[in-house]
């Protein structure tokens, strides 16, 4: 097992970077060009990433006091376990920070996922300072 913490600083308030997380179902525009799709049925989201790959994951849950939301990757290539969690802290009037914590087994993994959480992380932060979000 391995885990992977990316984190960045946001320069707009922890409610407007929470009401933009926590809309599961849209994460494939807030994490544009990352992701270029997505849908969701229950708590079954799809992605589909820009090289092509798509992932199911399971919304484990969204707490809105926590402003943090969990969920686990399925059937993930080379994958026999994946959780993370993404939370958003305030820090000031209008500044916050994304904390985004994956948990994966086995830790080889971890280098393709790597990638793809740094750049997830920045077009994140892209998306929300430039108000495309």
């Amino acid at each position: 097992m391995a885990s992977i913490t990316e984190q960045v600083v946001l320069e707009v308030s922890a409610d407007r970077a929470w009401a933009a997380l926590r809309d599961v179902g849209r994460a494939h525009v807030l994490f544009a060009p990352v992701l270029t799709d997505g849908s969701i049925q229950g708590d079954l989201r799809t992605v589909t990433f820009a090289n092509g790959t798509v992932l199911r994951e399971r919304i484990l849950d969204v707490d809105d006091v926590g402003r943090r939301v969990a969920y686990a990757a399925l059937d993930a290539p080379g994958t026999e376990y994946h959780h993370a969690s993404m939370q958003i802290i305030e820090d000031g009037d209008r500044r916050c920070r994304f904390v985004w914590i994956t948990d994966a087994h086995p830790a080889a993994v971890i280098a393709a996922i790597k990638p793809l959480i740094a750049q997830g992380t920045q077009a994140l932060k892209a998306n929300l300072e430039s108000g495309r979000v």
